[in-house]
């Protein structure tokens, strides 16, 4: 596994990226899943990001650092994981993934699983 960088900060603990993992999964189900910096970034210009995840094993890692201050601006919690490959393997996809974001569905059945996980994001950054 590569290294984490010293940069993604905040870096989610074991248990949050479990969460993290189980929330992206059920999202790519209900197509409320985007993954790839670029289309991670169109998310949050739109306004529609619930929440962003990055890969704290990028490399080079500033190809990702454009969106925690994109994020912060938009308002929006993002926290970093450890592996870019189970970040990929939670998206549903064999590639790896360094960025996904969680997309607004006010009819979605994940909205009090997403408001949950978004204040647990929101205390890593205080």
């Amino acid at each position: 596994m590569a290294e984490v960088n010293p940069k993604a900060f905040p870096l989610a603990n074991e248990g949050l990226t479990k969460t993290i993992f189980d929330i992206i999964h059920k999202s790519s189900n209900y197509k409320q899943l985007k993954k790839g910096a670029n289309e991670v970034t169109k998310t949050l210009n739109r306004g529609i990001a619930e929440f962003v995840i990055m890969a704290a094993d990028a490399d080079p890692i500033e190809i990702l650092l454009h969106l925690p201050i994109l994020c912060e601006d938009k308002n929006v919690p993002y926290v970093f994981v450890r592996s870019k490959i189970a970040l990929g393997r939670s998206c549903g996809v064999s590639r790896c993934v360094i960025a996904c974001s969680v997309t607004v569905n006010e009819n979605s059945q994940l909205k009090s699983a997403i408001t949950t996980l978004q204040d647990e994001m929101e205390k890593l950054l205080l």
